[in-house]
């Protein structure tokens, strides 16, 4: 910390900035000069503009991108279904993927690693709430790949924003827009629309995407912390331009749309923009430059406190999604429970964990490449273990999570979970509220000197001191 020590090195150079306004150019000269489309760009290219907003969005929410590239996007022959009767990643597309909305806390064994697919037959829908069509809701993913997409082939989805965080092995994303290099501990975005590849240089890849079908992903307001802290704008990497020159090979565009997988020909490369300029476009983040606040006196705040990315609601400060992190930190808090409290809350929290122990979960069943979900109202918090430890500890100032990274995805939705979330993937853990909190035993002690009396149905109802409490029981009370 500040940063992540990457057993991988970087290989790409990046823009730093989070939504600014970047321009990049591979070839110098390519980016037109004070005009978006003259009559002829420069080098011969085509200019293209990409929205990420409707046209009318106020300023301060317009997202949108001028590409300068060898021949523009729309050049491709028509889409076909592809693996219609297998591929479906859309929750409310019954009864072809089924979805269900209970209230069980569950908690699923890591996921298995694939070397059969690749990156866009990898993706699995694990839970999700509303519908793509409609661009509104989440959708959550596994996606585990053992396969480099193919040379000549692209994947972009229509659906939403891909939020990644890899797990396990290193992904190398070639985007229409430049290169990007994500490793375990670092997350990217990659906005609705944006044509990628995905290679794997260091062997098979596991990890979590959060689908936004609805807005895009902001930094959270600070209020009373200040102008710092937690994610700040500069530690943002958008890629720099790359292209490839490319008119004489058949690519194959794949599209993920509606939740369904289309595929188009086209005689020339996706990845054919010299030149760019504007504030949509894909970015990465190193968790390890999140500078984490925290109590210094006493209680345990909000776990709000840890929020990387949020994308809100139409009501301010309720969020449909929110990326939350529990990093390594320092627990200083006096005559505290240190770890998360137990609670209910009006939120769904799915929880991964990238690598290490999360300090609210000690007794061995979340683990790594797994993974957890608490629904709306469904009640949690530490383990018996968990609680037994921290009820007892020693209140020194303490460093937990250290080679840790947990993270939570959280939605002001009722999530529900998939046919393969549930049952196919075969991870579920069927003893986790048997492992987790049946275990735990009541330490209720009454106040000496106090009297109890048995009421009609058998439960004690405590006699107070009139004089003393303002609320007190009546002794004729028996029910």
């Amino acid at each position: 910390m500040p940063s992540t020590d990457f057993k991988v090195p970087e290989k790409y150079r990046y823009q730093n900035g989070f939504n600014c306004y970047h321009e990049t150019e591979a070839i110098q000269g390519a980016l037109p000069i004070g005009a978006n489309s003259p009559q002829k760009p420069p080098l011969g290219l085509y200019a293209e503009k990409l929205s990420g907003t409707a046209f009318t969005a106020p300023r301060h929410e317009n997202q949108q991108t001028w590409l300068y590239r060898i021949l523009p996007a729309s050049a491709h022959a028509p889409f076909a279904t592809k693996e219609s009767a297998t591929y479906n990643t859309n929750p409310e597309s019954k009864p072809f993927e089924k979805i269900y909305q209970i209230p069980n806390q569950l908690r699923w064994d890591p996921f298995d690693l694939d070397e059969t697919v690749d990156w866009v037959h990898s993706l699995h829908l694990v839970a999700g709430a509303g519908s793509p069509v409609m661009k509104s809701g989440i959708g959550i993913y596994i996606f585990a790949a053992g396969k480099d997409m193919s040379e000549r082939e692209a994947f972009y989805s229509a659906d939403g924003d891909f939020l990644i965080v890899p797990q396990h092995g290193v992904l190398d994303i070639q985007t229409e827009l430049g290169n990007l290099l994500v490793r375990p501990n670092e997350i990217c975005v990659i906005p609705r629309g944006i044509r990628h590849r995905v290679t794997l240089p260091e062997g098979p890849i596991r990890g979590y995407i959060l689908e936004l079908y609805q807005n895009h992903f902001t930094l959270p307001e600070l209020g009373p912390i200040g102008s710092n802290c937690l994610a700040n704008a500069r530690d943002f990497q958008a890629p720099v331009a790359s292209f490839v020159e490319d008119t004489a090979n058949s690519y194959t565009l794949l599209s993920k749309f509606a939740g369904h997988l289309f595929e188009a020909k086209q005689n020339h490369s996706p990845f054919d923009v010299v030149a760019w300029h504007g504030n949509y476009y894909p970015y990465k983040y190193d968790l390890g430059r999140f500078n984490t606040v925290g109590s210094v006196s006493y209680d345990h705040p909000d776990p709000s406190i840890y929020t990387v990315l949020t994308a809100q609601s139409d009501h301010v400060g309720t969020a449909i999604a929110d990326f939350v992190i529990f990093p390594p930190r320092w627990l200083v808090a006096e005559d505290t429970f240190r770890p998360p409290w137990y609670h209910r809350n009006t939120m769904s929290e799915f929880m991964g964990l990238i690598h290490g122990q999360y300090d609210a979960k000690t007794g061995g069943g979340f683990q790594p490449a797994g993974a957890s979900l608490h629904n709306v109202m469904s009640a949690h918090g530490p383990d018996a273990t968990t609680h037994e430890k921290a009820s007892n500890a020693d209140l020194k100032p303490q460093k937990v999570g250290e080679g840790s990274m947990a993270f939570m995805f959280e939605s002001c939705l009722m999530v529900g979970v998939t046919e393969w979330g549930l049952s196919r993937c075969k991870k579920v853990q069927e003893d986790y509220n048997a492992e987790s909190w049946e275990p735990l035993k009541p330490h209720f002690k009454r106040p000496e000197g106090k009297e109890s009396k048995s009421g009609a149905n058998g439960v004690q109802r405590m006699i107070q001191d009139k004089a003393t409490v303002p609320q007190w029981t009546s002794e004729t009370t028996d029910a």
